[in-house]
Formats: structure tokens, sequence, C-alpha cells
């Protein structure tokens, strides 16, 4: 589903960046344009919401300390309405920060002062996310009786002659949808934190935290052992079965 072989070019990625500090602004859209990607700039959080409802954009590189709106407020107004990746910029290296950014909607977050190279991989590395992601999700997905719709983002369990609506974490259901289409595959943890978790300090542990909440929400409507743990790899959805 995800191979090493995707083919990708950023190039003619439009990109939104709001950062009130001229100089910072100024060196990440060089190093973006030297990429081949178009930028546009705001100097506030109540111009990158005007901006982003008025023309297409593909990712935003959001500062969290702005005029007007702060970075937060920015986002959770943009999650409202829309799914384009975000990511936030912010000098302050703290867990509570990363926490937020995560819980409102951000795809990642680079911490001040930055390596601009540093901010460009990350750049590219959301939007081939963000494409993979709209490939997937071009269809509903099911597998025995777990139906997911893409287009809000649900999961349901069909029980007879009705549909079971899971309450799902946002890493719960990318996590559902990561595997569903591959139910025999087995995952590494590495995979499951690159495509479901944005977060790079996330730990294994995370991983194994995210995965026993789903199986657990997923026994609870009758599927029984699935999200199988493979000693010393991962995991995978369903066992494989004998023919």
């Amino acid at each position: 589903m995800f191979e090493a072989s995707f083919s990708f070019d950023c190039r003619d990625k439009q990109i939104l960046v709001v950062e009130d500090e001229y100089d910072i602004g100024d060196i990440i859209e060089h190093y973006l344009k030297r990429e081949g990607m178009h930028v546009i700039r705001a100097m506030n959080g109540k111009q990158a919401i005007e901006i982003h409802a008025s023309q297409a954009v593909d990712l935003i590189l959001l500062d969290i300390k702005l005029p007007e709106l702060n970075g937060w407020e920015v986002l959770g107004k943009i999650r409202q309405k829309a799914q384009t990746p975000v990511i936030m910029l912010t000098a302050l290296d703290q867990d509570i920060d990363k926490v937020m950014a995560l819980r409102i909607g951000a795809d990642d977050f680079v911490v001040k002062p930055f390596n601009p190279n540093e901010v460009v991989a990350r750049v590219q590395a959301v939007l081939r996310r963000a494409q993979q992601n709209t490939q997937l999700q071009k269809k509903n997905l099911v597998y025995k009786n777990i139906e997911i719709n893409t287009d809000i983002h649900s999961v349901y369990i069909n029980q007879h002659d009705k549909k079971v609506l899971l309450n799902l974490t946002l890493t719960e259901y990318k996590i559902l949808l990561l595997m569903i289409e591959h139910p025999h595959k087995v995952f590494t943890r590495s995979e499951l934190m690159s495509h479901c978790l944005p977060d790079r300090d996330a730990l294994e542990r995370t991983v194994d935290s995210h995965v026993s909440k789903l199986r657990k929400k997923l026994e609870e409507q009758g599927l029984q052992n699935m999200l199988i743990n493979v000693r010393g790899v991962g995991y995978r959805l369903d066992q494989i079965q004998e023919q």
C-alpha cells in the first residue's frame, strides 16, 4: 500500500507560511521556492484564515505566537472546515505544546530555532503522506463486518440489521485505515508511527497503547482476535486463514 517506490513530486504545491517575523518567513520562503513550491505569506492569524478560505492551499506552516489570532485558534478554525495539512512552528519545546498540537489536529511541528532544510524535509514528508492518504481514501473500505466511511472519517460495525458507530480517536482511526486494505500484512511499529503518529518523539510503547485501545473497542463489538501482535515485528489486523 505504501511502498518505498511511491512516486511523489512536491513541485508546484502551494504552501501558506503564517509567520509574523519577516526574516524567518523570508528564509522559509526561499528554501521552499528552491524546491519548486509556491509560497503565500500571512502575517497574522486573521489573514491566514482569510487566505485559506479564498485560495487553494496544499499545506500550512503555522507559527503559534501570532497577532490577531494565535496558532491554536487558527488551527482550530481550519479543522472545523478542512483537513489541509498543518505543520506548527513553535519556540516552546515542551511536551504539552506537542500534545495540544496533535490533539487539535496538527500533522507535525517544528521547534525554533530550526534548520531550514529540516523544515523543507518535513513539508515534503507531510505532503507525501497527505497524497498517500488521499489515494487510500478514494473509496470506502470494508473488511468482514467493519466498514470505514472515509468521507466522514467514521468506522461502523455491521451487526445484523444495524450499524454501530465506533468512537475512535484520530490515531486509532488512522491505524485501522492503514491496516484494513492489507489485513494479513504485518506492519512494523515504525510503519505505524510514521503513518499514524506524526509526533517524531513517539515511542514504540505509544503505538502499543493505541493498538491495545483499538483492539478493546473492536472486541466490545464482538470482533475477537483482531490486531494480532507478531512478536518482535509488529501487528497484523487479522489472522491468515489456513487453506
